[in-house]
């Protein structure tokens, strides 16, 4: 298998998330802006693969199986990061929702692709908004997470938690569109 250069891009996004910790952790006043910077490399490597996999037709199987997984593992262990630094009921209930909703919506398009209908559950305009979001609220709580004022953290916190309810009804839009091939899938199957 040939890597094309969006697909490096992805892999790239992959091996920042270490260099994401080790900055998170780093006992100088400015961790928290590298640390953020870092997210914001990788966030602007989401899409700008895209963009290059679309405009030099380097589209691949590969590369569209690793995008999204590649975007879960940076939200994922950049909230854990958060979560550890300032554990809150709040945020770890959103971050809570953020990640199961976002391996329940991998594991709905895993079953859609065993039954043909992976197409019912593609990326809607609702989930692109959905992520823009955590991303915003993930830089903002980065940059404020050592700050000795913390006055923007609440700005964060409630990007974060619209961020989780636009998970929610994205989750839930997704399952919406792909509950008539689970119906009928269940019905052929005796369940």
């Amino acid at each position: 298998m040939r890597i094309n250069l969006p697909t490096w891009l992805t892999l790239f996004r992959i091996l920042l998330l270490p260099v994401v910790v080790v900055v998170f952790y780093l006992p100088w006043h400015w961790s928290s802006l590298a640390a953020a910077g870092v997210f914001v490399a990788a966030a602007l490597t989401d899409w700008l693969d895209g963009w290059l996999a679309r405009r030099l037709g380097q589209t691949s199987s590969f590369g569209a199986f690793l995008d999204p997984v590649a975007d879960k593992l940076m939200v994922t262990v950049t909230l854990f990061l958060l979560v550890s630094d300032h554990p809150s009921a709040l945020l770890a209930l959103t971050s809570a929702i953020i990640v199961g909703r976002e391996i329940g919506v991998s594991a709905l398009r895993e079953w859609m692709a065993e039954l043909g209908q992976r197409a019912r559950v593609r990326v809607q305009l609702l989930g692109k908004l959905k992520t823009v979001m955590q991303f915003v609220a993930i830089v903002v709580l980065l940059v404020e997470h050592d700050a000795g004022t913390l006055r923007f953290y609440k700005v964060g916190e409630t990007l974060l938690l619209l961020a989780a309810a636009l998970t929610l009804v994205s989750g839930f839009g997704y399952l919406r569109a792909a509950w008539p091939s689970l119906s009928e899938s269940n019905s052929r199957d005796g369940g």
